[in-house]
């Protein structure tokens, strides 16, 4: 972590600084101190559209005082800045603190004080711009060379990389390195009036990625997904069985469960209100949600409290046996804090946010998975999803193939699912032992790396809907 214009100590002055503010009258507080160094590309049809390069230093400053919370950001790192952002956030949480209906209380933490440091085989600080820039264009030039009736390219790609200090005045002081390089792509096609589109985004820790993934695959891939829709047919409507792919698993995982899983959305009403130790599952769902998949996007040692990583159980054999917590839910329920407190950068507090959330594997083979299946669809691409607190859901699906008796058949295109989280998940009949892991990002009024994913599921009966 630089030390800003100032040559200090940032423990010391950390230390010195909290206990200062508690002495003025906070019962808690921390620092959480940035070093940004971001690169952000889009790329449009060929054309390089934008190129950000942003380094920036600055701290986020919570402060609880008579059971409501202060919150400030300052861009610097002197002491002077810092000291006048913790007295900031004290006057707002005193000032508050006459209205308060219900104080803030924190769950016990363990103070930690730890040192992270992501390990890539290529760091993308080492990676010029013109080389993030030619892969962008590789990947644009081989979806247009894939197919003739390829008619628009949209590129986007990001390196965050950030070095963050967490000091408390618990007695926490945690150094964590944070690092995501990501890539996506929308690709549109058209044909004798068909439209079709198909997105595509991966990601990885470091530079790498592109190894792995070299951008002629990323092109192909994502230009069969387009071509193949345009020769596609369009759904039967109705309740219909279905094998949900892994892409769409993680759909489901995040968008349909796990947001009303997040202990303050639960609070505020969600479906699974009162469902604590209660059956809502069919006995093959197992749901969790971890901060220890090496290769997720939400792999951390540390949340933003502090709280060290972990695996949260959140459906056990159909039975809801967890939820997701800052320490602040965990104290209102009375459990411990499961490390899911995240803010996106220093400007914004931390709130509850999921991590790497996936479905358990089961026993099923692909085409064990499909042999009982007399006709249904096989779900294999989502082009996006939204969720609501009473547990309704849609998900549109970019890529989808019939099933004739147990038989991937025709392909598919402008298919749709709907229906509530609780019931579906009551239809799911056979969990499948591959596994798959997404990479994304959740908005949550915060944009957030995050992943999602599990095996290949066979759902009994879901809705199916077509454009």
């Amino acid at each position: 972590m630089p030390k800003g214009r100032a040559d200090f100590d940032m423990k010391e002055t950390f230390t010195s600084l909290l206990d200062k503010i508690s002495q003025q009258g906070a019962s808690y507080a921390e620092i959480r101190a940035q070093k940004n160094n971001n690169t952000i590309l889009t790329l449009k049809d060929g054309q390089v559209e934008a190129v950000t390069l942003a380094n920036e230093t600055g701290a986020g400053i919570r402060v609880l005082a008579k059971g409501v919370w202060g919150f400030s950001a300052t861009n610097s790192l002197e002491k002077g800045s810092l000291e006048k952002s913790l007295e900031s956030a004290l006057r707002m949480a005193v000032a508050a603190s006459s209205s308060v209906r219900e104080p803030v209380t924190l769950a016990p933490a363990k103070p930690a004080t730890a040192k992270v440091q992501i390990r890539v085989k290529k760091d993308p600080r080492d990676i010029d711009v013109e080389t993030k820039i030619n892969n962008l264009l590789s990947i644009n030039k081989t979806c247009y060379d894939f197919d003739k009736r390829i008619k628009s390219v949209t590129l986007k790609f990001a390196d965050l990389n950030t070095e963050q200090t967490l000091a408390t005045t618990e007695g926490s002081f945690i150094e964590q390195q944070k690092m995501f390089v990501w890539n996506y792509c929308w690709v549109t096609g058209k044909n004798n009036g068909v439209m079709a589109s198909a997105r595509d985004e991966i990601g990885e820790h470091g530079y790498e990625l592109y190894d792995n993934e070299p951008p002629e695959q990323i092109g192909e891939r994502v230009s069969k997904k387009v071509t193949q829709q345009l020769e596609a047919k369009t759904p039967k409507g109705g309740p219909h069985t279905a094998i949900i792919g892994t892409n769409i698993v993680g759909v489901l995982a995040h968008e349909a469960l796990g947001h009303i899983c997040e202990a303050d959305l639960t609070l505020a009403g969600s479906a699974l209100m009162g469902k604590l130790g209660k059956k809502i599952a069919s006995e093959n769902v197992t749901i969790y949600d971890s901060a220890l998949l090496p290769q997720g996007f939400g792999t951390i040692k540390f949340d933003d409290e502090g709280v060290k990583g972990q695996k949260t159980t959140l459906i056990k054999d159909g039975i809801l046996i967890g939820l997701m917590h800052n320490r602040e839910t965990a104290a209102k329920m009375k459990v411990p804090p499961t490390g899911n407190a995240r803010a996106q950068d220093f400007r914004v507090p931390p709130i509850i946010r999921m991590r790497n959330t996936c479905f358990e594997t089961g026993s099923y083979s692909f085409d064990e998975l499909l042999e009982d299946v007399k006709f249904g669809y096989y779900l294999e691409g989502f082009r996006g999803g939204q969720a609501n607190l009473d547990g309704t859901f849609t998900v549109g699906v970019q890529s989808a193939f019939e099933i004739m008796n147990g038989t991937l058949g025709d392909p598919v295109r402008n298919l749709g699912i709907s229906g509530n989280t609780l019931q579906t998940l009551q239809q799911i009949d056979a969990c499948g032992k591959d596994f798959g892991l997404e990479m994304g990002r959740c908005g949550k009024g915060q944009m957030m790396f995050e992943s999602s994913g599990g095996p290949p599921l066979r759902v009994k009966t879901i809705l199916i809907g077509g454009a």
